[in-house]
């Protein structure tokens, strides 16, 4: 069974309790795969990207066909698994909850308890590129997504990284993006670039809890990496 699958049997469960809550859900994770962390973590970061998906398609008061198709794109979906899908996002965007409550509860079920979580950076980078999938990202969306990284204690360099990968165009979006100054070596911002690939390589991302359908963050980020090296890496020393 997929994960797709997995999660509309538990939202299907929990609407025949009359429970229909993310909280529910997410409380409903936590003992059905207690005893399987591993699993656990694929599942609350699934929950986690199409819960405050669903919450942030409401921060600007429109949900673009753009957004949908980059909803689409960076959950991979398969065409069987739609329906199963949207049964979660529909159950998020009618629930009351608000979306500090959402964040706070996916925070404790797949974030590592530190500072700079990756697999909670992760959520925030995959809610990055839905909210600029439009060809900007709201004010509203932006405010959505601090707090966001806030409550995930997604510290203030991390976030502009972030930021920078999918909004600041240009050289000095190529610097954060790297996290680099302008003023350090050619070789620190080449090592700094090696870092970042082998930090992001999809099998680094699984291992942390990204499950496989959702690896197009993955590629995207890798992209911006290396367009941010393309950028700068002409200051720096061939091998």
């Amino acid at each position: 069974m997929s994960i797709f699958s997995s999660l509309a049997q538990l939202v299907r469960d929990l609407a025949a309790s009359g429970a229909a809550t993310v909280e529910a859900l997410v409380e409903r994770i936590r003992s059905a795969f207690e005893a399987d962390r591993e699993t656990r973590k694929r599942v609350a970061f699934s929950v986690a990207m199409i819960a405050l998906s669903a919450k942030m398609a409401k921060a600007d008061g429109v949900v673009s066909q753009n957004e949908i198709n980059a909803f689409r794109r960076i959950f991979d979906i398969p065409s069987e698994e739609v329906r199963n899908v949207f049964r979660l996002y529909d159950l998020a965007k009618q629930d009351t909850a608000g979306f500090e409550a959402y964040a706070l509860r996916m925070r404790g079920l797949c974030g590592s308890g530190e500072r700079d979580c990756a697999l909670l950076t992760d959520v925030l980078d995959g809610l990055f590129f839905i909210a600029g999938a439009d060809g900007f990202v709201h004010d509203r969306e932006l405010a959505f997504l601090e707090r966001v990284a806030e409550l995930f204690e997604i510290s203030e360099a991390q976030f502009e990284r972030l930021k920078a990968r999918h909004i600041i165009g240009g050289e000095a979006g190529a610097y954060a993006v790297l996290g680099v100054e302008p003023s350090d070596s050619p070789e620190t911002i080449r090592r700094r670039y090696l870092e970042l690939v082998k930090e992001n390589h999809p099998d680094r991302l699984v291992a942390r809890g990204v499950p496989q359908e959702f690896l197009a963050i993955a590629t995207e980020r890798m992209k911006a990496i290396n367009a941010a090296w393309a950028t700068l890496g002409k200051m720096a020393p061939a091998e």
